[in-house]
């Protein structure tokens, strides 16, 4: 909504894209295409207009699951796998872009970088990269592969990318649908809370850390798992359940891959002290969200 000179308030019209994934008319899409509209139109590529409801949204990853109701029967995408993308396969972007009359567009590209890590307001995102055109009005719409397969969701929420777009992995995606459709958010997100930094020979020597590689742990969410662990504010993790930790982004990426009351162990250096802790997963305090 915008108010005009006399404090009049006038809907305003956005446009974004989506993809159907299941017959029965659910539609993946990003969460900032929908999360202020007070009214959704879905238009299909054979030109029928549906009316859509908001199913389930999440924030942390900006997808959001919508639903049409079709007496006819709907087409739905295949979801592929993208932890098996490599950098520079051809990757093609659809969507509708600037909400252009016409209908959908194509473009097509190169996966750039699968592990793009950028800051948005609920936290780091990690993106596929592509050199596939995406403007505003691409957002939601699929990014397949060259066997049709939908490998990730194209967002255009960077306003600085030019000549390079984004895309929500579709394994992230997979993994929250379920959920999204059974409870309208996400209820299966574990949390240890920490907040850590990536540990190189410069910081080692500066602060006279014992080791030189690993996540060094900035902050603890009191209450959270880890302080109840007995993790502490200078510990560095060297490792995750085997995996040798390089860098923060992969304790998160492990733990987001198992459930509530899951446990873990990590390998605490401490002081050059070398120790395992045991800690149980717990749900994201919705005071964080």
């Amino acid at each position: 909504m915008v108010k005009d000179q006399l404090l009049r308030v006038f809907p305003v019209e956005g446009v974004g894209s989506g993809v159907i994934i299941d017959k029965k008319g659910y539609i993946l899409t990003n969460n900032h295409v929908i999360e202020k509209a007070n009214k959704l139109k879905v238009t299909t590529s054979d030109g029928n207009v549906y009316d859509g409801i908001v199913v389930g949204t999440d924030k942390h990853t900006d997808l959001a699951i919508i639903k049409i109701d079709s007496k006819d029967a709907l087409s739905s995408a295949e979801l592929g796998n993208s932890d098996i993308l490599k950098i520079g396969q051809i990757v093609i972007a659809i969507g509708n872009p600037f909400g252009l009359d016409g209908g959908p567009s194509v473009t097509a590209g190169i996966i750039s970088s699968l592990t793009r890590r950028l800051q948005f307001e609920n936290g780091i995102m990690e993106l596929i990269q592509t050199d596939a055109s995406i403007n505003p009005g691409n957002s939601g719409g699929p990014l397949v592969n060259t066997s049709g397969e939908v490998i990730g969701i194209n967002t255009a929420k960077i306003p600085y990318a030019q000549g390079i777009g984004f895309a929500v992995p579709i394994n992230v995606a997979k993994m929250i649908i379920a959920d999204l459709i059974t409870n309208g958010r996400v209820t299966n997100r574990p949390w240890i809370g920490i907040s850590a930094i990536k540990i190189n020979r410069e910081l080692a020597n500066s602060y006279r850390l014992p080791s030189i590689q690993g996540a060094l742990i900035a902050q603890i969410q009191e209450n959270s798992p880890a302080h109840k662990a007995d993790l502490r504010k200078g510990d560095i993790v060297e490792s995750i359940d085997g995996i040798t930790i390089t860098d923060p982004y992969q304790i998160s990426n492990h733990i987001r891959k198992l459930s509530i009351r899951d446990k873990i162990i990590i390998r605490i250096n401490r002081y050059g002290k070398r120790f395992d802790k045991e800690i149980l997963l717990m749900p994201y305090p919705t005071n964080l969200t």
